[in-house]
């Protein structure tokens, strides 16, 4: 048995330039000396911090494993170290997604969103760590599922002995807080039939089922159920292991060749295309998007990160980032009607209650309305 290795990817918003554009370059390098003097002591074994849209992304590998109090309280003192920076120089939204003033040996919970993986490194351990800007986890729901069950999306499915018996999904119910573990190919319906309703149900981790190694993970963070009020879409983090056994990175990046649409972008309350970027376009400007994905490739070795590799820097998806132009400009012309904007469910935490309760006294019943109009608010809701 070799040594394990966690890699943790701990992002969060704590004030960004120009709005909801992106973070300042002070920020950055706030967050980047606490990390390098965790370095320095030992307590992490190499790092990267990046950024996509106004998200801090903190990228990390240790030997502590997921959920490790010095780990999450190392991430937490960089995003305040961050959020002093933002306060002093008046950007928007200082400390937007720390929800509370002190930390309590997890970042669960307090804001930041987290995907961590534990894992015996291979000969070769190719990573992939994908970051989103103003959507929220259910967005992965799509793309996962294409890239662990899908044979169309991924050949290795059909043609690779090791991956011909299927993959293993824990969906997770962010209402709720509990997870069901589901097989595929045998309950694809099923399976289907939950993530299909990304606002609830999220595939949180995918398994390989021929001796259980764990290929993905992605964060569940719904900050509005954590705050009980709107404060922000979630932007989801996710990590996935790529060959040997595994989908192939080819394969793993052609499920975001569709820009499929997804819930967040302005105020997180409209539907977008998520449109996968080179880190130089992770800039959020039009209506606050669209809703933006990079994707960072990896080699870890002995716990060090080697590259990263810019992976949607190529060409080959310029065709997907024109299809989300054009879909774009549609759903804007959609202005505040659905479905470009949220259903009522979805916009709980902004006006429309607010609305609802000022002209409670002013509905009144119908007496012509159609039998079956007249229905509970929770069903309309």
């Amino acid at each position: 048995m070799g040594e394990k290795i966690t890699l943790s990817v701990i992002k969060a918003d704590v004030g960004s330039l120009a709005g909801h554009h992106m973070p300042h370059p002070d920020q950055l390098a706030a967050a980047t000396k606490v990390l390098a003097e965790a370095k320095r002591k030992g307590l992490i074994i190499d790092f990267h911090v990046t950024h996509v849209g106004d998200d801090i992304q903190l990228i990390m590998t240790h030997k502590k494993g997921p959920d490790h109090p010095d780990i999450h309280g190392l991430a937490w003192q960089a995003f305040q170290e961050a959020t002093k920076v933002a306060k002093e120089l008046g950007l928007y939204a200082a400390g937007q997604d720390l929800l509370s003033e002190a930390f309590s040996g997890n970042v669960r919970g307090l804001g930041p969103g987290v995907a961590e993986i534990e894992f015996e490194e291979r000969p070769s351990e190719p990573v992939i760590t994908f970051h989103a800007d103003k959507t929220e986890p259910g967005a992965f729901n799509l793309p996962m599922f294409k890239i662990f069950a899908d044979p169309f999306n991924t050949a290795g499915l059909v043609i690779d002995p090791r991956m011909h018996e299927g993959f293993e999904f824990e969906i997770f119910d962010v209402f709720e807080g509990k997870a069901v573990r589901m097989k595929a190919p045998e309950e694809i319906y099923d399976i289907l039939a939950l993530i299909g309703t990304p606002g609830r149900y999220v595939i949180r981790k995918v398994f390989r089922r021929s001796d259980g190694l764990q290929a993905a993970v992605v964060s569940i963070e719904r900050l509005n159920l954590i705050a009980g009020k709107y404060v922000g879409k979630d932007d989801p983090v996710a990590i996935v292991r790529a060959q040997h056994g595994l989908p192939a990175v080819g394969e793993i990046l052609e499920a975001f060749a569709f820009p499929h649409l997804v819930a967040g972008w302005m105020r997180g309350s409209h539907h977008g295309p998520l449109m996968p970027v080179p880190q130089r376009y992770a800039r959020i400007t039009r209506f606050d998007g669209p809703p933006r994905i990079i994707a960072l490739g990896w080699q870890i070795k002995n716990g060090r990160l080697i590259g990263p590799a810019d992976l949607f820097d190529d060409v080959a998806f310029d065709e997907t980032r024109r299809l989300a132009q054009f879909i774009t400009e549609y759903m804007r012309r959609h202005g505040p009607f659905m479905p470009h904007r949220l259903g009522p469910e979805e916009m709980e935490y902004t006006t429309l209650p607010q609305v609802l309760e000022k002209l409670k006294d002013r509905f009144k019943k119908v007496a012509e309305a159609p039998k079956g109009v007249h229905k509970e608010k929770s069903e309309m809701l």
